[in-house]
């Protein structure tokens, strides 16, 4: 694994700490750049898209500024962060859909259409009008909680197109299911499109980490990613809640996380790593410093004797 600043996020380590950013759940959600002065997160997701292809943006405290004569968000500061964070070795990419909001294709071809949208307003292509102007994200996540599955197979195609044409960085397709499978929303498009990483929501459902180890399914996951995946070196995230209210079912607490993530690395080679809702929550409860110690040793267990469920050093 990484230890400060000193490599950039590796999509191959079991080891990586994902978390999603812009909802202020927690009530007290800082600026995106001050979460970027540690080593605790290797990846950031930005939540929200949540309209599609009529693109809505939300990211609550973090940015409330829209481009003149239009209702689209302008975040000229979230740009800025999002350039220090990747400066620092971090990944950022922006999550598509969310638990509500106006969002879906009504055809594959409007998937195709919408990837060069999503490539010229987000990534390396142009437009008149960047939310975050010349700050280049790292790619995009699907979190499809409502509508149909139409044109996502075709949206992820396309985008890959326009990946393949930039070599100067590498841009990512992640997707956060529920721990359900086959996933309601995006089962299908699991199967039919390339994924680099997955975020398994395992909170909400019967098979929450609270359900741990009866109901809890990480196993099912594992074996999509080996045997139905087009990636068969895609990466399987533990999702759990940053804190009791970041979900109605599924916390455990961090050393009941940190036991139930050594179990699945020992198991599962498809382990990408832990993913929690939201930063803000995470933070404020502690379970980030649980997940990610500020120094580690191979062992996993900080300087101050405390054990950490992954660590800034360390093999991937």
């Amino acid at each position: 694994m990484k230890m400060g600043t000193e490599s950039s996020f590796d999509v191959n380590c079991n080891s990586n700490y994902v978390s999603y950013y812009g909802q202020n759940s927690a009530r007290n959600q800082k600026s995106l750049g001050e979460y970027c002065k540690d080593a605790t997160e290797d990846l950031i997701v930005l939540a929200f898209m949540n309209g599609f292809p009529n693109i809505l943006l939300n990211f609550a405290n973090a940015c409330e500024t829209t481009f003149d004569g239009s209702s689209l968000l302008h975040c000229p500061n979230m740009a800025k962060d999002i350039k220090y964070c990747q400066s620092q070795g971090k990944a950022v990419v922006i999550s598509m859909g969310g638990a509500s909001g106006a969002y879906g294709f009504g055809s594959e071809s409007d998937g195709t259409q919408f990837a060069d949208t999503v490539w010229n307003m987000f990534l390396k292509g142009n437009s008149s009008q960047r939310p975050f102007d010349d700050a280049v994200l790292d790619g995009i996540d699907l979190d499809i909680e409502g509508g149909g599955g139409t044109g996502y197979v075709s949206f992820i195609e396309q985008l890959r197109s326009h990946y393949n044409s930039d070599t100067s960085k590498k841009y990512y397709i992640a997707a956060a299911p529920q721990c359900p499978y086959p996933d309601a929303y995006l089962g299908s498009t699991l199967n039919s499109a390339w994924f680099d990483m997955v975020y398994v929501q395992f909170y909400n459902n019967y098979c929450g980490l609270n359900a741990y180890p009866n109901w809890f399914n990480f196993e099912d996951w594992d074996n999509w990613a080996k045997k139905d995946s087009i990636n068969k070196d895609v990466k399987v995230y533990i999702g759990a809640p940053g804190s009791p209210s970041a979900a109605s079912s599924g916390y455990v607490d961090g050393s009941t996380l940190t036991s139930i993530y050594n179990a699945v690395r020992s198991k599962y080679s498809s382990l990408g790593g832990i993913m929690t809702w939201d930063v803000s929550q995470a933070r404020t409860s502690g379970i980030a410093n649980s997940i990610r110690g500020a120094h580690c040793s191979g062992n996993e267990q900080g300087c101050n004797g405390q054990n950490y469920a992954i660590c800034n050093q360390g093999s991937c």
